[in-house]
């Protein structure tokens, strides 16, 4: 299981990049696609969608079943990943680059501070696992 100092990350199993002032870009964790196995469809949001604190803002399916994937954060969606919409295996292959699934427009910076360091998410995974 790969995680990266850099990022936040979500009891959801969702991490976050901070790219700018309030710009951040989200994906899901190495984790979580190892535990799910090779993703077969994903649905995600429009551009200028809104997504809101611990509320779905898309979905992933593969052979196991269908997760939704849950907001760490609110704000509004800048850009979607168009490249994991036609081959979602691309999350499981690389889910910290080019498995990103969207980026977002903060509406708080101050809701990154709730998220978990690369050192508590380990802790987390190992107490609870997906």
């Amino acid at each position: 299981m790969l995680v990266l100092d850099e990022l936040h990350y979500s009891e959801e199993h969702i991490w976050v990049r901070r790219e700018g002032d309030h710009t951040v870009t989200l994906g899901m964790t190495d984790y979580a696609q190892l535990e799910l196995g090779d993703l077969n469809y994903i649905e995600l949001p429009n551009e200028g969608d809104e997504i809101v604190y611990c509320e779905p803002f898309g979905s992933v399916e593969c052979a196991k079943l269908v997760n939704d994937l849950y907001a760490p954060v609110c704000g509004k969606v800048l850009a979607v990943n168009r490249d994991v919409i036609e081959n979602p295996i691309l999350i499981n292959r690389s889910p910290y680059s080019q498995g990103w699934v969207i980026r977002a427009r903060l509406y708080s910076v101050d809701e990154l501070d709730v998220l978990m360091s690369a050192d508590d998410y380990e802790e987390y995974v190992l107490s609870k696992p997906l």
